[in-house]
């Protein structure tokens, strides 16, 4: 991964010089008989992925779970039906695994990599959930977000936690839950309201629910739900307090590293009975530790149902100034401090896409987007700005909505769905230049994984409109290799980061930029005014709406 220079980076370097470091010696036959497992457990479908200690995935199973949408800009999913989705892959995947001659005793451990924010509450007595999940993208809570944000004490929640008011953070669902669902109000007030995010939710099923009540969360998830204070990596009361919340009636997960031999417990039932969870992560974090990003200055982006940048700054958060979050990168624990990150989060990258694909019925399949963009040179002037949950960083623009501009009589549906790509391409340039000012580095290159980096279409067009290189791996599971990642440091099958240098750098692909820096200014230039004139589209009591 090629980066920015980072002063932290370069004193790492002259220290391994001056002590004459040695890389640990890897016995390379051992650990291709060496597995772990990998749950990934994604905003539209799961995955069981069983990798070899080289990193290389050698089984895998996926199923899409569904998604349910009650009112425009709302997004539920059944909490039993996630737990079921990740039993099923697991099943078919070690079914795949043993077939190929493997036995389950060679898998060393489990590690569970998952969507963040999104919140699930359930009555501890009956380890039953009182309503579906509210998804991260759901944007109910903003007529919320807007009343919170006149509240006394709202201009200091962000150096505590180092998220902003919005809807994305876990805090405003609970918020909305408490108003809206009386079940939950019952529940809290009785003492029985245990909060989570789905790392918490699947950790609790997996280890057998209410029989054994493990209720746990890793430190990188537990930063995105905005009761965490980022300095400690411990609840916060100010903000507990903030948000009215009694921590003596709400049972939060107690908070642990990313990578432990104990912590997580293990899986209760099925094929992998009996294997440890090792470790926990949330899915960008896991996509930067998949993506290697060990050092200050490296950076990856994520092309997924949203589309993530994290830019490590190391061992002590930054505060953003520019618009973007604060958050925790990885936590392996031990010896090793916590490390930090600055995200830029896009909440509509490959949704869009499917928007295309299920709503306007361009092409047949997803991955047919390319083709259909590529039937035109460029996008004819036509800008989308896919604010189908607002904008988030580093806009933060609660009242904007899905818009189009610079249609007329010659748009076709290729500038059209060449627009959704550059949409995500244009957002994430916005969050490359908000992450130099914050930090004072600029990228060299961009580390990229997701499903929509398969377009080399889409990838070309990121590179012109950053105009720096887009440095793209032929293995994509970088998100599931971080929790395999993690998992495996907490039981040995690697010691130091060192040992992970080779893994996935073969067959690297580079995207160079391919047009003038005047004509990508240009075009940004473009973005820049069809953002602001996407802004106040929602009207002021958005959100209100309760069963």
């Amino acid at each position: 991964m090629t980066t920015s220079t980072h002063p932290a980076q370069a004193e790492r370097k002259i220290d391994a010089e001056s002590q004459d470091y040695q890389m640990p010696q890897q016995d390379e036959g051992k650990l291709k008989n060496w597995y772990i497992g990998s749950i990934d457990q994604g905003t539209t479908s799961t995955r069981f992925l069983i990798f070899n200690g080289l990193g290389v995935p050698v089984a895998s199973h996926q199923i899409e779970f569904k998604q349910m949408y009650p009112h425009s800009g709302w997004m539920e999913q059944d909490p039993r039906e996630i737990v079921e989705s990740v039993y099923t892959c697991i099943e078919e995947a070690t079914k795949s695994f043993t077939e190929m001659g493997n036995s389950t005793d060679d898998i060393k451990a489990i590690g569970i990599t998952s969507q963040r924010e999104t919140t699930i509450l359930w009555d501890h007595d009956t380890g039953e959930p009182l309503y579906n999940a509210i998804a991260w993208p759901d944007t109910r809570t903003q007529a919320i977000v807007r009343e919170l944000k006149a509240k006394n004490g709202a201009d200091k929640l962000q150096d505590i936690c180092g998220l902003p008011l919005s809807t994305y953070p876990s805090a405003l669902k609970l918020t909305w839950l408490f108003r809206n669902v009386g079940e939950v109000r019952k529940t809290y007030d009785a003492g029985r309201l245990m909060f989570g995010t789905i790392d918490t939710w699947l950790l609790y099923n997996l280890n057998g629910g209410k029989d054994r009540n493990l209720h746990i969360t890793d430190s990188t998830n537990a930063s995105r739900t905005m009761f965490v204070n980022l300095h400690t990596l411990e609840y916060s009361p100010e903000v507990l307090d903030f948000f009215e919340l009694d921590p003596k009636k709400i049972i939060l997960p107690k908070i642990v590293p990313c990578s432990d031999a104990e912590a997580f417990g293990s899986i209760a039932t099925g094929t992998l009975k009996g294997k440890k969870i090792t470790g926990c992560l949330g899915d960008q974090s896991a996509a930067l530790v998949g993506q290697l990003g060990f050092e200050p200055g490296m950076a990856k982006n994520t092309y997924g149902t949203g589309c993530f940048l994290l830019y490590n700054v190391g061992e002590k958060p930054v505060m953003s100034t520019h618009g973007l979050l604060a958050t925790v990168a990885y936590n392996f624990g031990g010896k090793r401090k916590p490390v930090y990150a600055l995200e830029g989060s896009i909440a509509v990258a490959g949704s869009a896409v499917k928007y295309v694909v299920n709503n306007l019925k361009f092409v047949e399949s997803s991955d047919k987007i390319s083709d259909c963009a590529a039937t035109v040179k460029d996008n004819g002037g036509c800008y989308f700005v896919t604010a189908f949950s607002g904008l988030f960083a580093p806009y933060w623009i609660d009242d904007a909505q899905g818009t189009m501009f610079g249609i007329t009589q010659y748009t076709q549906q290729g500038h059209i769905a060449r627009a959704a790509m550059e949409a995500t391409c244009f957002q994430t340039k916005a969050i490359l230049d908000a992450m130099e000012k914050d930090s004072g580095h600029k990228l060299t290159q961009l580390a990229v994984d997701g499903g929509m980096t398969d377009s080399d279409l889409c990838m070309q067009t990121q590179a012109d409109i950053i105009s720096i290189p887009v440095d793209r791996p032929i293995m994509r599971e970088t998100t599931a290799l971080g929790a395999a990642i993690v998992a495996g440091f907490a039981v040995d099958v690697w010691t130091e980061f060192e040992e992970l240098k080779e893994i996935n750098k073969e067959d690297r692909t580079i995207f160079k930029p391919q047009i003038s820096q005047e004509d990508s200014d240009k075009m940004y230039s473009r973005w820049t005014k069809a953002v602001e004139m996407s802004k106040g589209w929602l009207d002021s009591d958005t959100g209100n709406r309760s069963q």
